[in-house]
C-alpha cells in the first residue's frame, strides 16, 4: 500500500503545484500591456477600448476573470478563447500541440537509448579513449545553448557546408508532422544534442557505482563475462538515479522546443507562444504556460515512480 499512498500524495502536490502555477501565469499575465490596445493599435479611441475590454472581459474585476478562467478549466473544460482570432485554444492550437508532441516525441525515442548507451559504455570504459572522448563532447554540448547549436547545424548541413536537410520546416494546416521526415532531422538532432549530454553524464556516474559494488563483484567472481555484468546486473540498477534526469530533460523539451520551433518556423506550440507574446495575447499565453506545467508534472510524478518500481531499496523503504 505504501506505493499507492506516494502516488496519491505525488498527484495532490502535483495538483497543489498546477494550481500555484496558474495563479503566477494569470498575475502576470496582468502587468503586461493591455491587450485591447495591443490589438487596437495606436489608432484606438477611448470608445474602442472600452468595447473592445468589454469583448474580451477584461472591464471585469480581476479576481472574477481569475475565478471565472479557473473553473472553465477545471471543472467545465471549457478552454478559453483566444484574443486575436477568437478561436478556441483547442480549435487554434490542436494541430501545433500534435506536432510540438510528436517534436518531443521523436526527440526522447532518440536521446534517451543513446545516452544510455553512450553512458554505460562509458562507465566500462572508464579513463580510457573513448570515456575521454565522450566527457569532453558531453561537457561541450552541455556549455552550448540549443540556439547554437542549431544554427551551426543549419550552417553545416543546410545552407554553406553540405545542403542535405531543409532549413525551414513547411507543415500546412492539417498535415501531420510525419509526412516529410526530412525536413525534421535538423530540429530533432538539435534537441538529440541538447539532452543527451546531461542523460548521459548520469548515467556513466550511476554505472560507475553500480559496477563498484559488491554483488558485482561477486558476478564476476563466478566467472560472468564483462559485457553480461554491464547489461544484466549493472545497467538495470544504473537506471533508477537516471530517471529522475531524464524526466527533468524530458520535461525541459516542452519549452526548450520554443526556441528550437522559432530557428525553424516550426509549427508548434512554441511558436504559437512567441506569437502569443508579441501580440499580447494573454489568453493564449495563460493556456501554453499552464499545457507546459502540467507535461512538466505528469513527467515527474511518472519518474518518481519508475524509480520506485526499479529500485528494491526504495520500494522496501516508502511509507
Amino acid at each position: 500500500m505504501g506505493i499507492f499512498k506516494f502516488i496519491i500524495r505525488r498527484i495532490l502536490f502535483g495538483l497543489l503545484t498546477m494550481f500555484v502555477v496558474a495563479t503566477v501565469v494569470f498575475l502576470l499575465t496582468q502587468v503586461v500591456r493591455d491587450p485591447a490596445k495591443a490589438i487596437l493599435g495606436r489608432d484606438g479611441t477611448g470608445d474602442q477600448l472600452i468595447a473592445k475590454r468589454k469583448e474580451l472581459g477584461l472591464d471585469r474585476p480581476k479576481f472574477e476573470q481569475y475565478w471565472t478562467w479557473l473553473t472553465d478549466l477545471v471543472f467545465h473544460q471549457k478552454a478559453p478563447k483566444s484574443f486575436t482570432n477568437k478561436l478556441g485554444m483547442w480549435e487554434f492550437l490542436g494541430d501545433r500541440i500534435e506536432n510540438s508532441v510528436f517534436l518531443m516525441f521523436a526527440c526522447t525515442l532518440i536521446s534517451i537509448p543513446l545516452s544510455i548507451i553512450v553512458g554505460a559504455v562509458a562507465a566500462r570504459r572508464r579513463d580510457r579513449t573513448f570515456d575521454s572522448v565522450t566527457s569532453g563532447v558531453n561537457l561541450f554540448l552541455a556549455g552550448t545553448p540549443e540556439y547554437v547549436l542549431g544554427i551551426a547545424l543549419l550552417f553545416l548541413f543546410s545552407t554553406n557546408v553540405w545542403h542535405i536537410f531543409p532549413g525551414t520546416v513547411r507543415i500546412r494546416p492539417g498535415q501531420a508532422p510525419w509526412v516529410d521526415l526530412k525536413q525534421l532531422v535538423l530540429p530533432v538532432m538539435t534537441l538529440v544534442l541538447a539532452v543527451v549530454p546531461y542523460v548521459s553524464r548520469t548515467m556513466r556516474a550511476s554505472t560507475v557505482e553500480v559496477l563498484e559494488s559488491d554483488y558485482v563483484e561477486m558476478a564476476r567472481l563466478k566467472g560472468v563475462s564483462e559485457g553480461t555484468v554491464l547489461w544484466r546486473h549493472a545497467l538495470p540498477n544504473a537506471i533508477g538515479p537516471t530517471l529522475q534526469v531524464i524526466a527533468i530533460n524530458i520535461a525541459y523539451l516542452v519549452a526548450g522546443v520554443i526556441t528550437v520551433e522559432a530557428l525553424f518556423n516550426y509549427p508548434g506550440v512554441g511558436l504559437a507562444m512567441r506569437d502569443a507574446v508579441l501580440g499580447h495575447d494573454a489568453a493564449t499565453v495563460q493556456f501554453i504556460a499552464l499545457f507546459i506545467s502540467s507535461i512538466y508534472v505528469i513527467v515527474n510524478l511518472l519518474a518518481d515512480v519508475g524509480t520506485i518500481l526499479v529500485t528494491p531499496r526504495l520500494r522496501t523503504t516508502i511509507r
